[in-house]
């Protein structure tokens, strides 16, 4: 066997037949779809075999640009992109003379942080990482392709197996041989593509189920106590019933909710930010949007196509509590360096408690729960409050309705100035007296202040947890913004011995 001899794979994890040079680019953005930092493709076949044609079908989907330009790495031996995602380098080792170059060519260093697609990986040796995927391509485009996987010590398989399921639901639904663009996701397990053929496009939501019930078992976790949704049902029957009402919410074109799988409209990119900051007049709108919605009544059972029905379910006070907890799980360690003590917990209880029995009988009904700029869409050509759009309300529950004042008026994504803050506040009470001559600004200021702090305080552990547990640091630099609303939320009345527990104990 010579030193340019391919790499067997005497047993294949999976093989892939490819039928056209279409098939080929069809596999490389299945495979961008789920390609992650740290992923290593090691890509291997004769001259012809398509090699080419799926590196650069992959690098274009990730960078999501058709006209990328891809030039062989052949004499370089590496070239990297730097993506808006993360960073990929392509390296071509045919002309490395000795497995010890690759060293020098920094793979490890450039795993650390992006992914890498390798051609002629054989002659790297025993120095390519151990965990990789082997990818060889056999056979002509004439004559019909095989693409060939064998993983190594890595969870791709598992991650190419439902790309390649959201592939066979969007041929099902009618988009057989689509695009498929990554979009940058939220804060969740959730994840989102653009899909595009002949000029249409839509989004996929991938929102698999969090865990089975056998899996649970008796113990609650987190996302139920406090109501996360569990698989799309949620989503599909608020916004259906959104949507029907009139509100703007996307169509659903088609959904698997078994697999947690949705394709539904494109909404499009325009947020309610201008340069980074808030747009006064989308803000406007989004509050006059939640008057409205505050002055209808919503149900609590929602019908769904298949005959079943959607309960949404309360947001209790233990959801509340476990929610704020959160500032204690992971904020105070964070801050303190130690875990906060059962006693301070206790007090931390007990005065919510309090907080929450104050406004025990403030307006309750549908709330959003996340709703906010990221959340919130601008379609410039429609008219009055059809022209903001909602996308991520899936957690709904049945609460005090200041809870979605609060989260847009202090928006957690970008700073909210505390007289855009005041004037969107008049604008909402404005709205609702224009509605119910009776409607109580007084207590709902209360409920608002409440509801606020409470958001506030489960927001700071979020982000820690974020930015610790899940990896993403980014987060930490909201910190300091989140504080400062929880100083002006803390300054109402009905908030004075929770105000004096932050003042002693919050880092």
């Amino acid at each position: 066997m010579s030193a340019k001899d391919l790499r067997p794979i005497p047993h294949p994890d999976l093989s892939i037949e490819l039928a056209s040079e279409a098939a080929t680019i069809g596999l490389a953005e299945d495979l961008a779809a789920v390609l992650q930092p740290g992923d290593l493709i090691c890509l291997s076949g004769d001259l012809g075999a398509g090699k080419s044609t799926l590196a650069r079908a992959l690098l274009r989907a990730l960078a999501d640009d058709p006209d990328l330009e891809v030039p062989s790495p052949t004499f370089t031996l590496v070239q990297t992109y730097e993506l808006a995602r993360f960073a990929v380098s392509h390296f071509d080792l045919y002309r490395l003379e000795d497995p010890e170059e690759l060293d020098e060519l920094g793979l490890d260093e450039l795993l650390e942080t992006g992914a890498a697609l390798v051609e002629w990986p054989e002659l790297g040796g025993e120095l390519l990482p151990s965990s990789r995927v082997w990818l060889r391509l056999d056979g002509e485009e004439e004559e019909g392709r095989k693409a060939v996987f064998c993983f190594e010590d890595t969870d791709f398989g598992a991650r190419l197996e439902r790309s390649r399921e959201i592939r066979k639901f969007l041929n099902d639904a009618g988009w057989s041989g689509c695009e498929r663009r990554h979009l940058k996701g939220d804060a969740s397990a959730r994840s989102y593509e653009r899909v595009g053929k002949d000029g249409r496009t839509a989004i996929l939501m991938n929102s698999p189920a969090l865990y089975s019930e056998q899996e649970l078992g008796a113990e609650l976790s987190y996302s139920q106590i406090v109501h996360l949704a569990q698989d799309v049902k949620p989503f599909v029957a608020i916004g259906s019933e959104l949507h029907r009402r009139g509100y703007g919410a996307p169509e659903i074109y088609a959904s698997e909710t078994g697999q947690g799988l949705l394709l539904i409209e494109d909404l499009g990119d325009e947020g309610v930010l201008a340069d980074g900051r808030p747009h006064p007049g989308r803000y406007e709108a989004a509050t006059e949007l939640l008057a409205r919605m505050h002055g209808e009544s919503w149900p609590r059972e929602i019908p769904l196509g298949d005959g079943s029905t959607y309960q949404v379910p309360d947001f209790s006070r233990a959801a509340m509590l476990a929610e704020a907890d959160l500032f204690l799980d992971w904020y105070v360690p964070e801050m303190t360096g130690t875990a906060a003590p059962e006693e301070l917990r206790r007090e931390f209880h007990r005065l919510w408690s309090a907080a929450l029995d104050d406004i025990a009988d403030a307006q309750k009904g549908w709330v959003l729960r996340d709703y906010h700029s990221p959340n919130l869409l601008w379609r410039a050509e429609r008219q009055g409050l059809d022209r903001l759009a909602l996308i991520d309300f899936q957690d709904a529950v049945i609460g005090p309705v200041a809870y979605d004042v609060a989260s847009l008026l202090l928006d957690a994504r970008v700073e909210v100035p505390e007289d855009l803050e005041a004037a969107l506040f008049e604008t909402y009470v404005e709205a609702r007296r224009q509605q119910n001559l009776e409607f109580d600004e007084v207590a709902f200021k209360a409920a608002y202040a409440v509801m606020a702090a409470q958001r506030v305080t489960k927001i700071l552990g979020i982000f820690v947890r974020l930015a610790r547990r899940d990896h993403k640091p980014v987060y930490l630099a909201h910190l300091p913004r989140m504080n400062a609303y929880l100083d002006r939320a803390l300054d109402h009345p009905v908030l004075s011995d929770l105000k004096l527990w932050y003042d002693r104990n919050r880092p």
